[in-house]
Order: structure tokens, then C-alpha cells, then sequence
């Protein structure tokens, strides 16, 4: 047995490491974590315009605060899809067995 000074090649700690790529690529690009990161992003320039908002403004919308509303709404649903990722996470895709060299 010789060797060569590398380390011996362990399939099962192999396939676990590609098991956890998968897995970290899988969250990484999960659709909720992008929209709810920019919904929080949007919903809180919206709330501080709204917060800062001339009376003016508020009289030209009669009298509603929209862009105030309109930022927490959008606040509270970019949290609640951050919420839902951080709760039921992507499965990572399985390996396809018969794919033309693997």
C-alpha cells in the first residue's frame, strides 16, 4: 500500500459535503428569501417617507397616510416571507442518478 501523501478518498464524506453544497446552494437561492429581502428593503425607505411625509402630501391623499401604510403592509409581508423561509427551509435537489457521466 503506498502513499502518495494524499489524503485516502472517503466516498460517504464525499457525498456528504456535495449533500451540503446542495444544500447551502438550495437556500441561498430559495425565491422567498429574494422577494422578502426586498420587500423589507422597499417597506422601510416607504415607512420612513411615510413617517416624514408633509402635510400636503397627507391632504393630497385625503388625508391617509398612504405611504406610511403602504410601508408597513410591505414591511410585514417581506418579514412574514423571511419568516416562512427561515421556518420551512428548501429541501436540497436530489442527485439525478442517470444523468449522461455521472
Amino acid at each position: 500500500m503506498s502513499n502518495d501523501g494524499q489524503p485516502a478518498h472517503d466516498p460517504l464524506i464525499d457525498e456528504t459535503q456535495e449533500e451540503q453544497r446542495r444544500s447551502a446552494a438550495a437556500r441561498l437561492f430559495d425565491i422567498r428569501r429574494v422577494i422578502g429581502g426586498l420587500f423589507v428593503a422597499y417597506g422601510i425607505i416607504v415607512t420612513l417617507i411615510g413617517i416624514f411625509d408633509s402635510r400636503a402630501e397627507i391632504d393630497k391623499a385625503e388625508g391617509v397616510r398612504i405611504n406610511l401604510w403602504a410601508g408597513l403592509a410591505m414591511l410585514v409581508f417581506g418579514l412574514l416571507m423571511l419568516l416562512w423561509q427561515w421556518l420551512r427551509p428548501a429541501d436540497p435537489p436530489t442527485p439525478n442518478e442517470h444523468q449522461p457521466g455521472a
